[in-house]
């Protein structure tokens, strides 16, 4: 069942501290907003930039971010000024756009907005709750039925959200080249000690 507004923005914001505004949208109509956040004179511009996906930078409550990542379903802009980045979501019903502050982490707030965003459809998951995966393939043969847990459609709407981010040529190896390029050391070390932990998982 999907959250109401209010306590997708809450939940969002427990989440990741760092997002300390948000608001949602349908279509052009803001239907919630934190009351830190008045976007209304700035969503049609931001849309209309969202939807040409051509856009260098946006302008948000008088400040310019600059697209660091822009596609159909995902927005991520960030404040050379060091004023902090928006982070957006959207699919067919709702766009969530969010603002983090300069401490915040802008690749993790975007999974958390994408997750945010998939609280509030009103589309069931694909598998009925109830089912079992596996159930009718593990009798073929004879073999015994092993139950397998369910998956939360919430997790996995957040794998699937994870993964479609490092496909994208402008998802993780955008993030990855320019903190390259920026040489920043705490992130560099960071992804390397990450590396090391995901080929242990694999055992790669």
């Amino acid at each position: 069942m999907p959250l109401d507004p209010a306590t997708t923005i809450q939940n969002l914001m427990q989440n990741d501290p760092h997002i300390i505004a948000a608001a949602i949208l349908k279509g052009k109509d803001i239907i919630y907003s934190t009351n830190n956040w008045d976007i209304s004179a700035d969503v049609d511009r931001v849309l209309s930039s969202w939807i040409g996906q051509n856009a260098q930078f946006i302008m948000v409550s008088g400040v310019k971010y600059s697209i660091l990542q822009m596609e159909a379903e995902r927005l991520v802009a960030m404040s050379f000024k060091g004023e902090g980045y928006i982070v957006g979501a959207k699919d067919n019903e709702h766009e969530i756009i969010a603002y983090m502050d300069p401490e915040g982490y802008a690749p993790g707030a975007a999974m958390d907005v994408q997750r945010a965003l998939g609280s509030l459809s009103s589309t069931g998951p694909y598998l009925d709750s109830d089912s079992q995966m596996g159930g009718k393939a593990a009798q073929m043969g004879g073999a015994a039925t092993i139950g397998v847990p369910n998956i939360d459609p919430q997790l996995q709407g957040e794998i699937k959200a994870f993964l479609d981010w490092i496909k994208d040529s402008e998802g993780l190896a955008g993030y990855i080249n320019y903190y390259l390029q920026q040489n920043n050391a705490q992130i560099i070390s960071e992804l390397s000690k990450i590396y090391n932990e995901l080929r242990q998982i694999f055992g790669v």
